[in-house]
């Protein structure tokens, strides 16, 4: 998770009403169970002091919002009476979530969300391509095609010096045209590429791309810009390369924080006291957490103010303050300090289930 991504959320005041759920359509009577759902939801929401215009801003929100196709998921951040953020999940959330609390809890959208990497999905042939961007939560967001030069694009059967030329013409042609692709996703500036489409077509791209785009780009099997070509194939392999994608990040963040808490530098520390007066330091790039169980930390107004207890709050010249659950006052002031956040699994050992990368010792 990073800041950009929160804004919306970041610059509300509270208290903010946080719903994570199921919201398949897979059998029949999803319709009628949905309703029941959200029934059951705004009656938590009111048991916790959530006001009827936020209530009923996230009930519309779901109710008439996007379905999901067949088993899917859905969060929903609201305050004020309005949705701040509403978004498609990758998968269903375990357990239901239903929470009024000071700070929003946002740790659903990464654990549950897509692989958190905008990408650009290029179609391609000899003629050009299409682009098509998506954004972090996995939603198209732009599409725009290159069209190249279609003619001479053909090889033709002969001899002679005129079909020596005309065959060179072809190649050039498509070379063109494939300069012409790889010039502009050099001008979009892709976080991830996924190439898809005519075999010879995309290993060309491949090769004419810069240096540094190669090797944030991946080669699809599946898909492509012909009539007929499966996108189901398609998206199905385009999921299992971003799945893969998440996965190697999260080798290179936990090699990172081994390495940080194996050196004298301490560019990582674990535990929760050692990650608050980090993140009240502003001292945090990466926030770490797994399980923090039902564990609070105290909290004041501003972002930095943050402490274990009302105490060591106090020191900080904050008066008043609230306890705050670890599992929405960390990842709150993590993003507001510009940190990113991210949901660890058992790869690492996390005291207290939280760790951090720190931006210097």
């Amino acid at each position: 998770m990073e800041q950009d991504e929160f804004r919306p959320v970041l610059d509300a005041d509270g208290p903010f009403v946080s719903v994570f759920l199921e919201d398949s359509h897979d059998t029949e009577d999803a319709g009628r169970q949905l309703d029941l759902k959200l029934r059951d939801i705004a009656a938590r929401l009111r048991e916790q002091g959530a006001d009827e215009a936020t209530v009923d801003a996230v009930v519309t929100a779901v109710r008439d919002g996007e379905r999901a196709v067949g088993r899917g998921g859905r969060g929903v951040v609201a305050a004020g009476g309005r949705v701040l953020l509403d978004r498609r999940l990758a998968g269903a959330p375990a357990v239901e979530v239903a929470r009024v609390s000071a700070r929003p809890y946002l740790l659903p959208f990464a654990s549950h969300g897509h692989a958190g990497v905008g990408y650009l999905l290029v179609l391609v042939d000899n003629r050009g391509a299409d682009l098509v961007s998506y954004d972090r939560d996995g939603r198209e967001v732009a599409t725009e095609t290159v069209t190249g030069e279609d003619s001479p694009l053909h090889k033709v059967r002969g001899g002679g010096l005129a079909h020596t030329s005309m065959q060179a013409s072809v190649e050039e042609t498509r070379n063109q045209n494939i300069e012409d692709v790889a010039d502009r996703i050099a001008v979009l500036g892709p976080e991830l590429v996924l190439l898809a489409g005519e075999q010879q077509s995309r290993r060309a791209l491949h090769t004419k791309l810069a240096p540094a785009l190669q090797e944030i780009t991946r080669e699809l099997s599946s898909g492509g810009r012909a009539a007929g070509a499966s996108r189901d194939d398609l998206r199905q392999e385009v999921e299992t390369v971003l799945a893969e994608h998440r996965l190697q990040e999260l080798d290179g963040l936990a090699e990172r924080y081994r390495m940080g808490l194996g050196r004298g530098d301490g560019l990582a520390v674990t535990g929760l006291a050692d990650v608050v007066a980090a993140l009240a330091a502003a001292n945090v790039d990466t926030l770490l957490i797994g399980d923090p169980a039902d564990t609070v930390v105290w909290v004041g107004e501003n972002t930095g103010e943050i402490a274990t207890d009302r105490e060591s709050l106090r020191a900080f010249g904050v008066e008043g303050g609230h306890e705050q659950r670890v599992d929405e006052a960390l990842p709150w002031a993590a993003l507001a300090s510009g940190a990113s956040v991210t949901v660890m699994d058992e790869r690492v050992e996390l005291k207290d289930g939280v760790g951090a990368l720190l931006r210097h010792n």
